[in-house]
């Protein structure tokens, strides 16, 4: 009989997978997983032994990149941000069903030419084991780039990662789950700059109305929009001022999905 590990024992095994590294690139978006990784790498290797590897492209919102970028420093690590040139590659702008997997294989590649160029021994991401249960192309990509994914092979959960980095005091701890603007863009529609701004502005404008979850799905003139079950009220209050600012933005008509917000793509 195999023996499931305890979540103290996963936190060991975590350090000592890293410890076993020596100097890793963590590649670092500001999230949950990632947060935690850089955070526990840090503790283990040092300051000179982790480098903070942050992609920058219009899929990730600058509010997301000033975030990474201000957690980084508060955690006293070094950092890179670095254009990662998805909107270059052809393959990734047509939009299809292996999107993940070249916006990953490029970033992966990006943060692996920083290890090359600083020294460091491996670059590392933030996986988790809920991850398996998923259909995520991005994967293969590490998988052939030899990226190391910590959090998977100590076998943690998401939970149980929300729970370390509240044991740790990382601010992410009850952060939101947040995927890059390019799933809100249904398969087989090409990804513009100009789409990926909009739908940035229109979540911005919805989530300084208080509301922390949300998602603007790009249908053309047609935003439709995905909050939890819990913040559909706070929504339809306003309604009136969401409608019209998305509007303004581009839009033509603004709808409420029912279902609320589940993942799509």
């Amino acid at each position: 009989m195999v023996l499931s590990l305890t979540f103290n024992e996963k936190y060991e095994k975590l350090k000592k997978i890293i410890q076993n590294l020596k100097r890793v690139v963590v590649a670092f978006s500001g999230g949950v997983d990632s947060s935690l990784l850089l955070r526990v790498s840090r503790n283990v290797l040092g300051k000179q032994n982790v480098l903070a590897f942050i992609g920058n492209f219009p899929a990730f919102p600058e509010r997301e990149l000033e975030s990474a970028k201000n957690l980084a420093e508060e955690m006293d690590c070094i950092y890179e941000i670095v254009e990662t040139g998805q909107l270059d590659d052809p393959d990734f702008l047509k939009n299809d069903s292996n999107r993940c997997y070249y916006c990953k294989r490029q970033l992966m590649e990006k943060a692996r030419s920083i290890a090359d160029a600083y020294n460091f021994d491996y670059v590392i991401e933030g996986s988790n084991i809920d991850d398996l249960e998923d259909c995520r192309p991005g994967m293969k990509a590490c998988d052939e780039l030899d990226i190391i994914s910590p959090l998977l092979e100590a076998g943690l959960s998401k939970r149980e990662i929300r729970e370390l980095s509240k044991m740790l005091f990382l601010p992410t701890y009850n952060k939101p789950s947040f995927s890059c603007l390019a799933t809100r863009i249904p398969h087989e529609t090409p990804i513009k700059k100009e789409i990926l701004k909009l739908i940035d502005r229109s979540e911005d404008y919805i989530k300084e109305l208080g509301i922390k979850d949300v998602r603007v799905r790009y249908h053309g003139s047609i935003a439709r929009i995905e909050v939890k079950e819990d913040e559909m009220i706070k929504l339809i209050e306003n309604r009136q001022y969401i409608a019209e600012t998305l509007i303004s933005y581009g839009f033509f008509y603004v709808t409420l999905d029912l279902k609320g917000y589940h993942r799509s793509n």
